[in-house]
């Protein structure tokens, strides 16, 4: 434990929390007026009240973590939701003020949350901001319009409006979390937004469904509907929960399988993991989307374990220092290992060429010159400077072997050490490679990483 936390020190680029103190801020000041509002009106409607703030309790009580770690609560979001879109509860006209959707709502995500805290979870306050900001801008733009005859008496009308607002509602959460993720990770928003849709979109549409389903049923069914129309919900949920739990224990074996390298003495005690999160943070630099950031996190954990093939460990497990020959040969055998999986092409793909250069040598290998080629003479059978050209040069590597590659590097360059110097010189001697050996940007983009990280320590 003392180790993983010494190793999260390591690391600080990535943490940032002015985003989400200004979010949590903004949530608070509007929390108090909404309080305030409510506590001199009083309370319309207890009973309603009490059945959505239960309901909002439980789905906060029933969070879900979507992969790349992100918490959300559908139930109790498409609960807040419904409250704040609500016309009738049977014959009863609902006289709610946007101020007291915003307070019922709150208590019901602080009830949810206490067991959460109970048990040593986090609190996820800033989560707990941006879904409540949703069901606030809902809930003023809404309310003062429920009241409308003209809304009640036209339903194809309401259904519109109240469509649009939930979308709306789907749409900023993803724009607020997409902030915050550009916040915390460095990342750039329109990748981030990207990715938040992404992952947000099937669920988000069964939280924007249900909540207009329970707010249209509500008229006929009664506050029925609140059980009726949750329970598509949470079995959608009880089905993301086991996807992300799938995927999570995926990465935690090959975590587990990065570790034989370090085990067997082969590389230093943390380097795959070093190298993994440097490379992921390089991929968000250059704008890599989440899918191909996986990959390439699970390339990194596993770049080295082709060295279990050696005889004799390689001094201190740095390959940057052995030769080309010997560094393919140990990514080669690396990314077989990884094909056997069945499930890793990719990934073992990335691995296979970790170690071509960035740009192809004419008459050049793997990265090494043909057999008989010296310097100044083509090689044997090679066409003459008179002859057309036989073609354009081969592809460079993938841009997420160009990442591992310079990773891989500056952590054999640096190791552990937490030296500002010694990683500037890391950097500055990768950029004296950048006209054959190591991508100009993917290095640029390392350097930015680890200026970061030095201004932190």
């Amino acid at each position: 434990m003392t180790s993983r936390r010494h190793e999260l020190r390591r690391y600080p680029w990535q943490v940032r929390d002015s985003g989400q103190l200004l979010l949590v801020a903004a949530a608070g000041v509007w929390l108090v007026a909404a309080v305030a509002q409510t506590a001199a009106e009083g309370l319309k409607d207890p009973r309603i009240a009490i059945a959505f703030g239960a309901l909002i309790a439980f789905g906060e009580l029933l969070r879900l973590n979507l992969p790349g770690d992100r918490e959300t609560a559908p139930i109790g979001f498409a609960g807040a939701l419904a409250y704040a879109l609500l016309i009738r509860v049977g014959t009863h006209v609902v006289q709610l003020s946007a101020e007291q959707v915003v307070t019922v709502a709150t208590i019901g995500m602080i009830i949810g949350a206490l067991p959460h805290l109970a048990v040593g979870r986090p609190a996820r306050v800033s989560g707990m901001a941006a879904r409540l900001l949703c069901v606030a801008c809902v809930a003023y733009i809404f309310r003062p319009l429920a009241g409308n005859s003209t809304l009640d008496r036209n339903w194809g009308l309401a259904f519109t409006l109240m469509t649009s607002l939930a979308v709306l509602a789907l749409l900023l959460e993803a724009v607020l979390t997409a902030l915050l993720r550009v916040d915390e990770q460095q990342a750039r928003f329109r990748v981030a937004l990207v990715d938040e849709m992404r992952v947000q979109l099937p669920l988000g549409a069964a939280v924007g469904a249900s909540a207009l389903l329970i707010a249209f049923a509500a008229e006929v069914m009664g506050l029925y509907s609140l059980a009726v129309f949750t329970a598509p919900l949470l079995v959608t949920q009880v089905a993301f929960r086991r996807y992300a739990g799938i995927r999570a224990t995926y990465l935690q074996t090959v975590r587990a399988l990065a570790k034989v390298t370090e085990i067997g003495g082969y590389v230093e005690a943390g380097h795959s993991e070093r190298v993994s999160r440097l490379a992921v943070a390089i991929g968000r630099e250059l704008g890599i989307h989440e899918p191909q950031l996986l990959e390439l996190e699970y390339a990194a954990l596993m770049h080295d374990i082709g060295q279990l093939s050696l005889r004799d460990p390689i001094p201190g497990g740095a390959t940057v220092l052995v030769s080309r020959p010997d560094q393919q040969r140990i990514a080669e055998l690396g990314a077989d290992v990884i094909q056997q999986a069945q499930v890793l092409g990719s990934v073992a793909e990335i691995v296979r060429r970790q170690n071509e250069p960035y740009r192809a040598v004419e008459g050049a290998v793997n990265g090494h010159p043909a057999p008989g080629h010296t310097a100044g003479r083509p090689p044997p059978g090679s066409p003459s400077l008179g002859s057309p050209s036989p073609g354009p040069p081969p592809p460079g590597p993938p841009l997420s072997s160009r990442i591992i590659k310079a990773a891989n590097a500056f952590d054999d360059l640096v190791g552990s050490s937490l030296d500002p110097g010694r990683a500037a010189a890391a950097v500055q001697r990768l950029r004296l490679d950048t006209a054959s050996e190591y991508d100009p940007a993917t290095v640029e983009a390392l350097s930015r990483v680890v200026n970061r990280r030095s201004l932190l320590l």
